[in-house]
């Protein structure tokens, strides 16, 4: 690893540990991107590295704020917690036998469907 990397990836962990922080959303809508984009890395590579950092206590102390202000519904969270492990599995399975050209276009085709719902919802 360069120097060089080292601050990109500093960078864009910290900018998504802001985004995920203020917004709500995954670093993934940030850190995926930045890494293929920044740093080379092939689609199933950014997906990959990316699962591999966001472990529970990354977004714990984040919780834990909202948590504090009464804006956590636990029980939804346990729910999605279980479920999200198993869907990750599986999809994991799934992407790895997608072709990277296709990854890529389905990830950035989720990206602008989620853009265009936020930005054209009332």
């Amino acid at each position: 690893m360069t120097v060089t990397q080292l601050l990109l990836l500093a960078i864009i962990g910290l900018m998504a540990g802001v985004f995920s922080g203020t917004f709500g959303v995954g670093g993934a809508i940030i850190v995926i991107p930045s890494l293929v984009f920044f740093l080379g890395l092939s689609q199933h590579q950014a997906q990959g590295t990316s699962l591999a950092f966001m472990i529970p206590p990354v977004t714990l102390m984040a919780a834990l704020n909202y948590s504090k202000n009464g804006y956590v519904n636990w029980k939804f969270a346990i729910v999605l917690a279980i479920m999200f492990v198993v869907g990750t599995y599986f999809g994991s399975i799934l992407s790895v036998s997608i072709p990277e050209k296709i990854l890529k276009k389905m990830f950035g085709g989720l990206l602008l469907l989620v853009a265009l719902k936020i930005i054209f919802s009332k």
